[in-house]
């Protein structure tokens, strides 16, 4: 049975079927996070929350830690103190009983030598997603690079390469805490439209997101509250951006 329920910013389409409590995303938490990187320690102190249907922006200066952060909260790396929780209980601890946030870093991670199709299986099972033919072939054709599927990775520009790792997005039903490091980078005006979908279907089915952009978000607007890592290392409200120009550019920064 279908109920009708308010279609949402971001997607361009009207849902059919709403949420419930029950599938909501657990909340994902950092407590005193503090990190370091050789001898340099990037921040500490760190408090940041992400609920279930919230999207926040990570900004600040290039080798503040943004990457380090986003990795430490997927459960990838080790904090230097505090800790990381999903649901209150530590991330990795979390992914043993089978709730693990979902993360897609700044490089696609895609096998030169595998078709773009047998990349994204590849991907896909790694984390434990059984992704039939169909399925793959479904959801590379919602970032629109079903034309391409049959080709050999190494044949991608780098755009193309994106849209198909992003494409285990559209693999997703689950709502769990989506962990994204610049997406939106080498993607053009239709990637980015795709991608927003995406990104809108998630939270309107209960799930949370975390990303990194070079690029400004103005398409998101009112939807991705920001945070900022400061030289302190602290997660702060950001101030508004001025409106940049209509036509949002594809990024080409480098993670930090």
């Amino acid at each position: 049975m279908h109920l009708p329920v308010p279609s949402h910013p971001l997607l361009p389409f009207a849902l059919t079927t709403a949420p419930t409590p029950s599938t909501a995303a657990p909340e994902l938490s950092a407590v005193d996070l503090a990190c370091r990187r050789g001898e340099r320690r990037l921040f500490s102190g760190l408090q940041l929350s992400l609920p279930a249907r919230r999207m926040l922006w990570l900004r600040g200066d290039n080798g503040r830690g943004k990457t380090s952060l986003l990795r430490l909260l997927a459960g990838l790396a080790t904090p230097d103190h505090g800790d990381v929780l999903l649901a209150g209980e530590p991330v990795r601890k979390a992914a043993l009983r089978g709730l693990r946030p979902l993360y897609i870093g700044h490089a696609n991670a895609l096998k030169d030598d595998l078709s773009a199709t047998e990349a994204l299986q590849f991907i896909a099972r790694l984390h434990g997603r059984a992704a039939g033919t169909a399925q793959v072939h479904g959801a590379l054709d919602r970032l629109g690079v079903a034309s391409r599927r049959d080709a050999a990775v190494r044949t991608l520009s780098q755009g193309q390469r994106r849209r198909v790792a992003l494409a285990r997005l559209a693999l997703e039903t689950e709502a769990m805490p989506w962990i994204l490091d610049e997406p939106y980078d080498a993607l053009d005006v239709a990637g980015i439209a795709a991608l927003d979908g995406l990104l809108g279907a998630h939270l309107a089915r209960g799930g949370s997101i975390i990303l990194t952009s070079h690029q400004a978000l103005s398409h998101l607007a009112g939807e991705a509250g920001e945070v900022r890592l400061t030289a302190q290392g602290i997660a702060a409200p950001v101030a508004a951006d001025p409106a940049p120009a209509p036509t949002p550019a594809a990024a080409t920064g480098a993670a930090a």
